[in-house]
Protein backbone atom coordinates (compact mmCIF):
# COMPACT_ATOMS: atom_id res chain seq x y z
CA UNK A 1 0.00 0.00 0.00
CA UNK A 2 2.83 2.19 0.78
CA UNK A 3 4.20 1.60 -3.05
CA UNK A 4 1.17 2.25 -4.27
CA UNK A 5 0.93 5.85 -2.70
CA UNK A 6 4.61 6.42 -3.50
CA UNK A 7 4.08 5.84 -7.02
CA UNK A 8 0.72 8.15 -7.02
CA UNK A 9 2.11 10.90 -5.32
CA UNK A 10 5.32 11.16 -8.29
CA UNK A 11 2.66 10.66 -10.88
CA UNK A 12 0.86 13.29 -9.88
CA UNK A 13 3.69 15.69 -9.18
CA UNK A 14 5.03 14.87 -13.29
CA UNK A 15 1.33 15.78 -14.84
CA UNK A 16 1.63 19.16 -12.45
CA UNK A 17 5.14 19.79 -13.57
CA UNK A 18 4.21 19.34 -17.13
CA UNK A 19 1.01 21.60 -17.22
CA UNK A 20 2.99 24.27 -15.29
CA UNK A 21 6.19 24.10 -17.86
CA UNK A 22 2.88 23.90 -20.78
CA UNK A 23 1.29 26.90 -19.19
CA UNK A 24 4.85 28.96 -18.85
CA UNK A 25 4.85 28.35 -23.03
CA UNK A 26 1.91 29.62 -23.37
CA UNK A 27 2.29 32.83 -21.16
CA UNK A 28 5.55 33.24 -23.07
CA UNK A 29 4.26 32.93 -26.61
CA UNK A 30 0.80 35.36 -25.16
CA UNK A 31 3.80 38.13 -24.18
CA UNK A 32 6.03 37.65 -26.99
CA UNK A 33 2.25 38.23 -29.30
CA UNK A 34 1.44 40.53 -27.27
CA UNK A 35 4.85 42.68 -27.32
CA UNK A 36 5.06 42.82 -31.13
CA UNK A 37 1.53 44.05 -31.34
CA UNK A 38 2.64 46.80 -29.22
CA UNK A 39 5.85 47.65 -31.52
CA UNK A 40 3.71 47.34 -35.04
CA UNK A 41 1.52 49.67 -33.21
CA UNK A 42 3.54 52.33 -31.80
CA UNK A 43 5.70 52.32 -35.43
CA UNK A 44 2.61 53.17 -37.11
CA UNK A 45 1.79 56.04 -34.49
CA UNK A 46 3.36 59.33 -36.11
CA UNK A 47 5.74 60.76 -33.84
CA UNK A 48 4.49 63.98 -31.38
CA UNK A 49 6.93 66.92 -32.14
CA UNK A 50 6.95 68.99 -28.86
CA UNK A 51 7.31 72.99 -30.43
CA UNK A 52 9.79 75.06 -28.84
CA UNK A 53 8.64 77.77 -26.58
CA UNK A 54 7.83 80.99 -28.45
CA UNK A 55 10.25 83.87 -27.98
CA UNK A 56 9.82 86.55 -25.82
CA UNK A 57 11.42 89.64 -27.09
CA UNK A 58 9.44 92.54 -25.09
CA UNK A 59 9.62 93.11 -21.65
CA UNK A 60 7.33 95.55 -20.37
CA UNK A 61 7.01 97.23 -16.68
CA UNK A 62 4.36 100.21 -15.90
CA UNK A 63 4.92 101.69 -12.28
CA UNK A 64 2.10 104.37 -11.02
CA UNK A 65 2.00 106.43 -8.21
CA UNK A 66 -0.48 108.67 -6.39
CA UNK A 67 0.44 110.38 -3.51
CA UNK A 68 -2.05 112.85 -1.38
CA UNK A 69 -0.93 115.32 1.32
CA UNK A 70 -3.07 117.17 3.79
CA UNK A 71 -1.89 119.95 6.48
CA UNK A 72 -4.79 121.60 8.72
CA UNK A 73 -4.89 124.09 11.07
CA UNK A 74 -7.07 125.02 14.37
CA UNK A 75 -6.63 128.02 16.46
CA UNK A 76 -3.08 127.16 16.04
CA UNK A 77 -0.91 129.71 17.71
CA UNK A 78 2.14 130.03 15.16
CA UNK A 79 -0.07 130.63 12.19
CA UNK A 80 -0.46 128.34 9.07
CA UNK A 81 -2.69 127.76 5.79
CA UNK A 82 -4.79 124.90 5.66
CA UNK A 83 -3.87 122.97 2.20
CA UNK A 84 -3.87 119.68 0.25
CA UNK A 85 -2.02 118.37 -2.37
CA UNK A 86 -2.70 115.23 -4.90
CA UNK A 87 -0.11 113.67 -6.87
CA UNK A 88 0.02 111.16 -9.67
CA UNK A 89 3.88 109.77 -11.17
CA UNK A 90 3.68 107.19 -13.81
CA UNK A 91 7.16 105.46 -15.12
CA UNK A 92 6.73 102.75 -17.73
CA UNK A 93 9.55 101.02 -19.79
CA UNK A 94 8.57 98.75 -23.27
CA UNK A 95 12.56 97.17 -23.81
CA UNK A 96 12.82 94.77 -27.36
CA UNK A 97 15.78 92.88 -27.54
CA UNK A 98 16.85 90.36 -30.38
CA UNK A 99 20.29 89.22 -30.81
CA UNK A 100 22.79 92.58 -31.37
CA UNK A 101 20.02 94.86 -30.99
CA UNK A 102 17.99 96.08 -28.69
CA UNK A 103 14.98 99.44 -28.57
CA UNK A 104 14.52 100.69 -25.18
CA UNK A 105 11.89 103.25 -24.40
CA UNK A 106 11.41 104.82 -21.59
CA UNK A 107 8.24 106.90 -20.24
CA UNK A 108 7.75 109.72 -17.19
CA UNK A 109 4.50 111.63 -16.66
CA UNK A 110 4.09 113.98 -13.46
CA UNK A 111 1.06 115.73 -12.52
CA UNK A 112 -0.45 117.38 -9.80
CA UNK A 113 -2.54 119.84 -7.80
CA UNK A 114 -2.40 122.19 -4.87
CA UNK A 115 -4.97 123.91 -3.39
CA UNK A 116 -4.04 126.25 -0.16
CA UNK A 117 -6.29 128.38 2.29
CA UNK A 118 -4.27 131.82 1.41
CA UNK A 119 -4.60 131.46 -2.57
CA UNK A 120 -8.31 129.66 -2.69
CA UNK A 121 -7.90 128.26 -6.39
CA UNK A 122 -6.59 125.44 -7.72
CA UNK A 123 -2.87 125.51 -8.66
CA UNK A 124 -0.80 123.05 -10.36
CA UNK A 125 2.26 122.50 -9.31
CA UNK A 126 4.12 118.97 -10.95
CA UNK A 127 3.50 118.54 -14.72
CA UNK A 128 6.03 117.04 -16.80
CA UNK A 129 5.80 115.05 -20.03
CA UNK A 130 9.48 113.28 -20.94
CA UNK A 131 10.34 110.53 -23.36
CA UNK A 132 13.13 108.85 -24.04
CA UNK A 133 13.71 106.16 -26.94
CA UNK A 134 17.27 104.39 -28.06
CA UNK A 135 17.69 102.22 -30.69
CA UNK A 136 20.87 99.93 -30.19
CA UNK A 137 23.43 97.71 -32.05
CA UNK A 138 25.80 95.71 -29.46
CA UNK A 139 29.06 96.32 -30.92
CA UNK A 140 31.00 94.58 -28.23
CA UNK A 141 30.45 93.33 -25.34
CA UNK A 142 30.28 97.04 -23.45
CA UNK A 143 29.79 98.97 -26.44
CA UNK A 144 26.96 100.50 -28.85
CA UNK A 145 26.01 102.00 -31.52
CA UNK A 146 22.76 103.93 -30.98
CA UNK A 147 20.65 106.33 -32.15
CA UNK A 148 18.55 108.42 -29.37
CA UNK A 149 15.43 110.25 -29.56
CA UNK A 150 13.71 112.53 -26.64
CA UNK A 151 10.69 114.47 -25.80
CA UNK A 152 10.14 116.90 -22.92
CA UNK A 153 7.12 119.03 -22.64
CA UNK A 154 4.01 119.78 -20.04
CA UNK A 155 0.38 118.86 -20.13
CA UNK A 156 -0.99 122.60 -19.71
CA UNK A 157 -0.42 125.96 -18.23
CA UNK A 158 1.71 126.71 -15.56
CA UNK A 159 1.32 130.29 -13.94
CA UNK A 160 2.94 132.61 -11.35
CA UNK A 161 1.08 133.22 -8.54
CA UNK A 162 1.71 137.50 -7.36
CA UNK A 163 -0.45 138.87 -4.37
CA UNK A 164 -3.11 140.81 -6.34
CA UNK A 165 -3.67 144.50 -5.30
CA UNK A 166 -6.68 144.77 -3.34
CA UNK A 167 -8.21 147.82 -0.86
CA UNK A 168 -6.73 147.53 2.60
CA UNK A 169 -7.65 145.06 5.13
CA UNK A 170 -9.53 142.95 2.03
CA UNK A 171 -8.44 139.45 0.93
CA UNK A 172 -8.40 139.19 -2.69
CA UNK A 173 -11.21 137.13 -4.20
CA UNK A 174 -10.39 133.61 -6.18
CA UNK A 175 -11.27 135.79 -9.21
CA UNK A 176 -8.48 138.31 -8.01
CA UNK A 177 -5.70 135.30 -7.42
CA UNK A 178 -7.37 134.12 -11.07
CA UNK A 179 -6.45 137.51 -13.35
CA UNK A 180 -3.49 138.29 -11.32
CA UNK A 181 -1.78 135.55 -12.42
CA UNK A 182 1.46 135.29 -15.02
CA UNK A 183 1.79 132.85 -17.29
CA UNK A 184 5.21 130.58 -17.75
CA UNK A 185 4.50 127.86 -19.84
CA UNK A 186 2.02 125.45 -21.43
CA UNK A 187 1.46 123.02 -23.55
CA UNK A 188 4.51 122.82 -26.31
CA UNK A 189 5.47 126.08 -24.87
CA UNK A 190 8.05 125.12 -24.31
CA UNK A 191 8.72 121.78 -25.87
CA UNK A 192 12.53 119.95 -26.59
CA UNK A 193 13.20 117.27 -29.46
CA UNK A 194 16.21 115.46 -29.67
CA UNK A 195 17.68 113.17 -31.99
CA UNK A 196 21.31 111.91 -31.71
CA UNK A 197 23.59 109.56 -33.24
CA UNK A 198 26.15 108.05 -31.02
CA UNK A 199 27.76 105.57 -29.07
CA UNK A 200 26.69 104.60 -25.84
CA UNK A 201 29.22 102.32 -22.95
CA UNK A 202 27.59 100.48 -20.81
CA UNK A 203 30.26 98.86 -18.12
CA UNK A 204 27.32 97.32 -16.10
CA UNK A 205 23.70 97.02 -15.09
CA UNK A 206 23.32 100.20 -13.60
CA UNK A 207 25.13 102.70 -15.75
CA UNK A 208 24.78 103.94 -19.16
CA UNK A 209 26.73 106.64 -20.58
CA UNK A 210 25.74 108.03 -24.45
CA UNK A 211 27.77 110.29 -26.18
CA UNK A 212 26.14 111.23 -29.23
CA UNK A 213 28.35 113.95 -31.39
CA UNK A 214 25.55 114.41 -33.91
CA UNK A 215 22.46 115.55 -32.00
CA UNK A 216 19.78 117.77 -33.63
CA UNK A 217 17.67 119.70 -30.71
CA UNK A 218 14.57 121.64 -31.66
CA UNK A 219 12.92 123.96 -29.18
CA UNK A 220 9.19 124.52 -29.60
CA UNK A 221 7.33 127.45 -28.11
CA UNK A 222 3.66 127.81 -29.58
CA UNK A 223 2.48 130.23 -27.66
CA UNK A 224 3.83 133.88 -28.76
CA UNK A 225 3.61 135.75 -25.49
CA UNK A 226 6.25 132.99 -24.20
CA UNK A 227 8.53 132.98 -27.38
CA UNK A 228 10.95 135.52 -25.76
CA UNK A 229 11.38 134.29 -22.29
CA UNK A 230 12.47 130.80 -24.21
CA UNK A 231 15.29 132.66 -26.46
CA UNK A 232 13.46 131.97 -29.63
CA UNK A 233 15.03 134.06 -32.77
CA UNK A 234 13.18 137.11 -34.23
CA UNK A 235 11.27 136.47 -37.70
CA UNK A 236 13.59 138.14 -40.34
CA UNK A 237 10.77 141.11 -40.81
CA UNK A 238 11.25 141.79 -37.44
CA UNK A 239 14.88 142.22 -36.64
CA UNK A 240 15.12 145.92 -36.48
CA UNK A 241 14.49 146.24 -32.82
CA UNK A 242 14.17 149.94 -33.27
CA UNK A 243 11.51 149.59 -35.60
CA UNK A 244 10.25 147.04 -34.09
CA UNK A 245 10.33 147.00 -30.42
CA UNK A 246 9.31 144.48 -27.75
CA UNK A 247 6.02 145.66 -25.96
CA UNK A 248 4.35 144.84 -22.68
CA UNK A 249 1.08 144.43 -21.37
CA UNK A 250 -0.36 146.12 -18.47
CA UNK A 251 1.04 143.66 -15.62
CA UNK A 252 4.72 144.81 -17.05
CA UNK A 253 5.48 140.96 -17.77
CA UNK A 254 4.21 139.79 -21.07
CA UNK A 255 5.41 140.26 -23.91
CA UNK A 256 2.70 141.05 -26.09
CA UNK A 257 4.42 141.54 -29.19
CA UNK A 258 5.13 137.58 -29.58
CA UNK A 259 4.67 137.27 -32.92
CA UNK A 260 8.15 138.84 -34.04
CA UNK A 261 10.02 135.76 -32.56
CA UNK A 262 9.84 132.24 -34.49
CA UNK A 263 7.68 129.28 -33.04
CA UNK A 264 10.87 127.74 -32.79
CA UNK A 265 14.73 127.14 -33.12
CA UNK A 266 17.06 124.34 -34.66
CA UNK A 267 20.47 123.65 -32.92
CA UNK A 268 22.95 121.13 -34.21
CA UNK A 269 25.19 120.03 -31.79
CA UNK A 270 26.95 117.39 -29.44
CA UNK A 271 25.01 115.51 -26.13
CA UNK A 272 26.34 113.37 -23.39
CA UNK A 273 23.78 111.21 -21.43
CA UNK A 274 24.52 109.40 -18.40
CA UNK A 275 21.66 107.23 -16.86
CA UNK A 276 22.65 105.65 -12.87
CA UNK A 277 19.83 102.94 -12.12
CA UNK A 278 20.43 100.84 -9.42
CA UNK A 279 18.32 99.41 -6.07
CA UNK A 280 19.65 98.84 -2.36
CA UNK A 281 18.32 96.14 -0.61
CA UNK A 282 15.08 95.80 -2.70
CA UNK A 283 13.87 98.83 -0.95
CA UNK A 284 15.24 102.06 -2.50
CA UNK A 285 14.96 102.75 -5.73
CA UNK A 286 17.85 105.09 -7.33
CA UNK A 287 17.50 106.83 -11.00
CA UNK A 288 19.68 109.77 -11.94
CA UNK A 289 19.80 111.07 -15.80
CA UNK A 290 21.97 113.66 -16.79
CA UNK A 291 21.60 115.37 -20.31
CA UNK A 292 24.45 118.04 -21.61
CA UNK A 293 23.90 119.40 -24.68
CA UNK A 294 26.12 122.08 -26.43
CA UNK A 295 25.19 123.60 -29.47
CA UNK A 296 27.34 124.01 -32.16
CA UNK A 297 26.23 127.37 -33.91
CA UNK A 298 25.75 129.29 -31.16
CA UNK A 299 27.82 129.68 -27.85
CA UNK A 300 28.82 126.17 -28.09
CA UNK A 301 30.88 126.67 -24.46
CA UNK A 302 27.10 127.27 -22.66
CA UNK A 303 25.95 123.64 -21.84
CA UNK A 304 21.85 123.26 -21.53
CA UNK A 305 21.61 121.58 -18.66
CA UNK A 306 18.63 118.81 -17.41
CA UNK A 307 19.37 116.77 -14.28
CA UNK A 308 16.68 114.48 -13.14
CA UNK A 309 16.79 112.33 -9.92
CA UNK A 310 14.52 110.23 -8.59
CA UNK A 311 14.68 107.91 -5.44
CA UNK A 312 12.15 105.89 -3.94
CA UNK A 313 11.69 103.82 -0.53
CA UNK A 314 9.11 101.40 -0.48
CA UNK A 315 7.71 100.91 2.60
CA UNK A 316 5.41 98.31 1.96
CA UNK A 317 4.10 95.95 -1.30
CA UNK A 318 1.75 98.98 -2.13
CA UNK A 319 2.98 101.89 -0.05
CA UNK A 320 6.50 104.10 -0.86
CA UNK A 321 8.41 107.71 0.24
CA UNK A 322 9.41 109.31 -3.13
CA UNK A 323 11.82 112.20 -3.71
CA UNK A 324 12.48 113.76 -7.04
CA UNK A 325 13.98 116.28 -8.37
CA UNK A 326 14.42 118.38 -11.49
CA UNK A 327 17.46 121.02 -12.39
CA UNK A 328 17.67 122.80 -15.42
CA UNK A 329 19.64 125.55 -16.85
CA UNK A 330 19.67 126.75 -20.11
CA UNK A 331 20.90 130.68 -21.11
CA UNK A 332 18.74 130.88 -23.84
CA UNK A 333 15.59 131.15 -21.14
CA UNK A 334 14.55 134.55 -18.92
CA UNK A 335 13.32 133.97 -16.40
CA UNK A 336 10.61 137.08 -15.22
CA UNK A 337 9.40 137.98 -12.03
CA UNK A 338 9.26 141.02 -9.82
CA UNK A 339 12.81 141.66 -9.11
CA UNK A 340 13.88 141.11 -12.91
CA UNK A 341 11.01 142.15 -14.83
CA UNK A 342 12.67 141.79 -18.01
CA UNK A 343 13.95 138.42 -16.99
CA UNK A 344 17.58 136.97 -16.38
CA UNK A 345 19.68 133.53 -16.80
CA UNK A 346 19.41 131.37 -13.52
CA UNK A 347 19.27 127.70 -12.55
CA UNK A 348 15.53 126.20 -12.16
CA UNK A 349 15.17 123.99 -9.55
CA UNK A 350 12.14 121.88 -8.57
CA UNK A 351 12.09 119.19 -5.24
CA UNK A 352 9.16 117.29 -4.07
CA UNK A 353 8.66 115.22 -1.56
CA UNK A 354 5.92 112.54 -0.76
CA UNK A 355 3.97 109.47 0.39
CA UNK A 356 1.64 107.74 -1.48
CA UNK A 357 0.19 105.04 -2.99
CA UNK A 358 2.89 102.51 -5.55
CA UNK A 359 1.18 99.63 -8.13
CA UNK A 360 3.51 97.86 -10.12
CA UNK A 361 2.54 96.41 -13.88
CA UNK A 362 5.33 93.55 -14.76
CA UNK A 363 5.63 91.28 -17.50
CA UNK A 364 9.33 89.85 -18.02
CA UNK A 365 11.11 87.58 -20.27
Amino acid sequence: MRKVLEYSFVVLALFVGRSAFAQDDKTKKDAQTAAAEAAKLLAETPETVVAPPKPVYWTNTLKTTLNFAQTSFTSWAAGGNNNYTLNSIIRGDANWAKGKKYWNNHLEFDYGFLYSQDKPILQKNVDRTFLTSTWGYKVKEKLNYTANFTFLNQASNGWNYPTPAVEADEEPTPKQWRDARILKSGFFSPAYVTLGLGVAWVPNKWLTVNFAPLTGSTTIVGNEKLRKNYGMARKSKYEDTDEFPDKKDDAGVYFITGNYYKPATFALGAQLTTNVKFQINNKFDVNSNLILFSNYLKNPQNFRVNWDNTIQWRLSKLFSLNLTTNLIYDDTILIVDEKFPNGHKTVQLKEFMQFGFTYSFTNKK
